[in-house]
């Protein structure tokens, strides 16, 4: 239940006290500054509230985006202003000073409600005003301003901005024109019927999975159902986010929700492709592997970059100024959309591959294009690091610090690692990495192996023994990602035996699924996992190590028995934590968090 406080003069003929009702307020009505403050005092600590002029005009979509939207604590139009339980105190202050400052008068010669946004402001509240655009929001002063608001009103057509408005500003160039010009409508379709996002997430989330049991049958009729199903399931994708837009339906769930469920309906599809091939006589189990283990190494790299320079101070350099003034000229904002290829451009060409040809070339296809993506996106961003003088704060480092997964082994470590602070975590985590990596390439399972995993462990904590903070730290975790990722598929492929690789398969996806947690605890800045997790699950060095050892000691088929038990018991600790965290947080009211999407 929301409640709305309407203060001033009433305005024969105004809309106001439906259009509020329409978006969920229950009404009442202050006679001046001091009854407003009592009818604040009354409405529950839990309840969101809002104050509104009676005088306001303007568009339903203006107050809706101003009194509805979930995901701030604070937030006003012209005229209006509301606060949910987090910024209630905030409010309550500012209304009390408002009401002594005015002494109790009558409310018929300024608006209360601006007020109480100008000393919010003054208190160092952060008040979100939402970009209005085309809509109107005004409280007219005289007879004459208000018709003129009115025929404003009446010049915009409300509805097709909101419609407009439910598309995300920046998105790739095939989600852009040919997913939201129709999917935006399915998105209002939807909400018209009290579908949520959650729900649409869901079934985007079967329809993709359908579409791997699609291209598991190996059949051509299989692989063409897939691709039709795997498209129709990024049109839900889009449709869930553009209704939480239109709806104004955030939440902390959701956002979760929609982020892992993108993760599994991919790499489903991957397991999906190999298992049809294997139908067929042709094993391309390493091919999936390596496309997942190189999609989720670009996404760390995004993530890590991001969290490391986002409050950063000083954090300009000539490769970011020189990118702005590309964004400049319309063709080049869209060839670099898509050259990176986002979520959308990728699942459109697997699609179309999956149809027309084998799984072994739309595997292939897809590494060459992801690692030609990547290889851009990090040496741009490499180069902006290089060339800016940005001074990166302790929020930052911690963040790189849980992205990098250090277990008990480096944990213990660094209390022995003397001396200050060194510009070295890149090249001691680059070395670890090349080490294990190239040493599994060279010998197999093997004790050399082993003995490079001991290294690389070493390495790793000498890489995170003192803050992150250097230039290029933040690649860091993506190359911590790289070696225990690469290490299992290179060893698993050693290997030499069936079930091997999707044994490796599927740890590298439990493994992942809880790198994918971690990010997305941190941008809902709800903290890192807890700590005895990360120690249950060994640390990235710790399960590195374990991998090594094991494919030394047993044989080719206890290992993969091996690999297959490491998979689900982890899989079973994380999923279990990680359900039981973001179930938690939803019940307990956490802040909504913005649907920022993919970033690559």
């Amino acid at each position: 239940m929301s409640t709305a406080i309407l203060t001033g003069q009433p305005v024969p003929g105004s809309s106001i006290e439906a259009d509020l009702r329409s978006l969920g307020f229950d009404i009442r009505t202050a006679t001046d500054a001091a009854d407003a403050e009592t009818l604040l005092a009354a409405v529950p600590g839990d309840q969101r509230v809002a104050v509104v002029d009676t005088r306001f005009v303007g568009h339903r979509h203006a107050l809706r985006l101003g009194l509805t939207d979930p995901r701030f604590p604070l937030a006003a139009v012209p005229g209006a202003v509301t606060a949910q339980p987090a910024g209630r105190q905030a409010l309550t202050r500012a209304m009390a000073r408002e009401n002594s400052a005015s002494g109790g008068t009558a409310l018929a010669v300024d608006s209360l409600a601006d007020r109480i946004v100008t000393a919010l402001d003054a208190d160092g509240g952060e008040v979100h005003r939402p970009e209005l655009g085309s809509l109107v929001a005004v409280v007219p002063a005289d007879p004459q301003a208000r018709n003129e608001a009115r025929q404003a009103v009446g010049a915009v057509d409300d509805e097709a901005v909101r419609l407009k408005s439910a598309v995300k500003a920046r998105d790739g160039f095939f989600t852009t024109f040919c997913i939201s010009p129709y999917s935006r409508h399915l998105a209002r379709w939807c909400a018209r019927r009290g579908l949520t996002p959650n729900q649409v997430t869901t079934a985007s989330l079967i329809t993709a999975l359908i579409a791997a049991g699609c291209a598991a049958t190996g059949t051509r009729g299989g692989y063409v159902a897939a691709g039709l199903l795997l498209l129709f399931s990024f049109v839900l994708d889009c449709t869930d986010g553009q209704l939480a837009r239109y709806s104004l339906q955030y939440s902390t769930l959701g956002a979760w929700l929609d982020a892992t469920f993108d993760r599994a309906k991919e790499y489903a599809y991957y397991a999906g492709l190999a298992l049809g091939a294997a139908r067929g006589g042709d094993d391309v189990w390493a091919l999936a592997l390596g496309a997942m283990v190189l999609q989720t190494c670009r996404h760390v790299v995004d993530f890590s970059f991001n969290e490391a320079n986002h409050d950063a101070t000083a954090n300009t350099s000539p490769t970011a100024a020189l990118s702005g003034k590309l964004d400049s000229v319309g063709w080049t904002v869209w060839v670099r959309r898509m050259i990176v290829l986002p979520i959308g451009e990728r699942w459109a060409m697997i699609a179309v591959l999956t149809a027309a040809t084998t799984p072994r070339i739309t595997l292939s296809v897809l590494l060459v294009g992801c690692a030609f993506a990547a290889t851009y996106t990090t040496a741009g961003r490499v180069l902006r690091s290089l060339t800016r003088k940005a001074r990166r704060t302790d929020r930052a480092a911690q963040a790189l610090a849980d992205l990098a997964d250090s277990g008990p082994l480096a944990g213990l470590l660094v209390r022995f690692l003397p001396g200050a602070a060194r510009p070295t975590a890149t090249l001691s985590a680059a070395v670890g990495a090349v080490l294990v990596t190239l040493g599994a390439w060279m010998w197999g399972p093997s004790w050399w192996v082993v003995l490079m995993a001991g290294a690389y462990v070493l390495l790793s904590a000498e890489a995170v023994a003192h803050p992150l903070k250097g230039a290029l730290d933040w690649l860091v975790p993506p190359v911590f990602r790289a070696a225990e990722y690469g290490l299992v598929l290179i060893l698993a492929a050693k290997a030499d035996v069936n079930g091997a690789l999707p044994a490796a398969f599927g740890l590298v996806a439990a493994v992942a699924y809880h790198h994918y947690d971690t990010v997305y605890r941190i941008r809902g800045n709800a903290g890192a996992p807890p700590a005895w997790l990360v120690r249950a699950v060994g640390g990235q060095e710790g399960r590195t190590l374990l991998v090594a050892f094991l494919a030394a000691v047993l044989t080719a088929g206890q290992f993969t028995v091996a690999l297959t038990v490491l998979a689900v018991a982890i899989a079973l600790v994380v999923i279990a934590e990680s359900i039981r965290f973001w179930v938690a947080a939803h019940r307990a009211g956490a802040p909504s968090v913005h649907d920022e999407g993919e970033p690559a």
